[in-house]
């Protein structure tokens, strides 16, 4: 019984040693990097938007620039600057209009009303 009593603790620091050794092997963790840091807004888009839209234009649907880059930022940019960047991009291909040039816009493409006319005679 004391054999195997001796040799219980060697296992343990053997173990250690093997972790420690592994951990000293590893080296410093990885870090992750941004592959799209120092892009400018337009080469993000040809890189990455322009496979499922062709262009820029008409992407911002009106939208104000903090709303677009809300969107980006939540859902397909991986840094706030780059969310930014391409917020203001599109949003200055695609600037939203005022109330008033949407009004002037949708009135110009109406068909002017034709004057009304009196009721033809009846014929007897």
């Amino acid at each position: 019984m004391q054999l195997t009593s001796k040799l219980l603790p060697r296992p343990k620091i053997s173990r250690c040693l093997l972790v420690l050794g592994a951990l000293s092997m590893a080296g410093p963790a990885a870090q992750a990097q941004n592959i799209d840091e120092g892009k400018s807004a337009q080469r993000l888009f040809a890189d990455t938007c322009v496979n499922c839209h062709r262009s820029a234009k008409g992407l911002a649907k009106g939208r104000f620039r903090p709303t677009l880059f809300l969107f980006l930022q939540d859902h397909y940019t991986a840094s706030t600057s780059a969310a930014w960047g391409l917020a203001s991009y599109l949003a200055s291909v695609d600037p939203p209009q005022s109330s008033r040039s949407r009004a002037a816009s949708h009135s110009a493409t109406k068909k002017p009303r034709s004057p009304t006319r009196p009721p033809a005679p009846l014929a007897q």
